[in-house]
């Protein structure tokens, strides 16, 4: 099995010593996505669900990158600053997985990189 590393201009380049995402034979492990604008590189402004709109903007364009869509999404783990915006991020969210969604753990964390307030990764199928 190879390892490819996969990269877009599409999304946020990486803040640090990690790929955007890996692909694996037919898996896909996107690194988790906090709400950094790719062509500013800033941070979106706004509520937990402008920041989620925005995480599932820069998961949708490192998954494309690949060749895949949020079809192709199998799992993802959302990381979230404070669970009293769990659902605010569920209605973000789920929008963009209106059918079949992808299996899913959500965890609380007591800090997130820039401060942000939801980081979310994703592992995709690309057979």
């Amino acid at each position: 099995m190879t390892k490819e590393i996969v990269s877009t201009s599409d999304a946020p380049q990486a803040i640090g010593p990690y790929s955007q995402a890996v692909r694996a034979g037919s898996l896909l492990f996107v690194s988790g996505q906090i709400a950094l604008d790719p062509a500013s590189g800033n941070l979106v402004s706004g509520d937990v669900q402008a920041q989620t709109d925005r995480v599932m903007q820069n998961l949708r364009a490192i998954i494309a990158a690949a060749g895949g869509s949020l079809n192709s999404v199998v799992k993802c783990t959302i990381y979230l600053k404070n669970m009293t915006d769990f659902s605010l991020v569920n209605e973000t969210y789920g929008s963009y997985f209106p059918e079949a969604p992808p299996a899913r753990a959500t965890v609380e964390v007591s800090e997130l990189p820039k401060g942000v307030d939801v980081e979310i990764d994703a592992i995709a199928f690309l057979g």
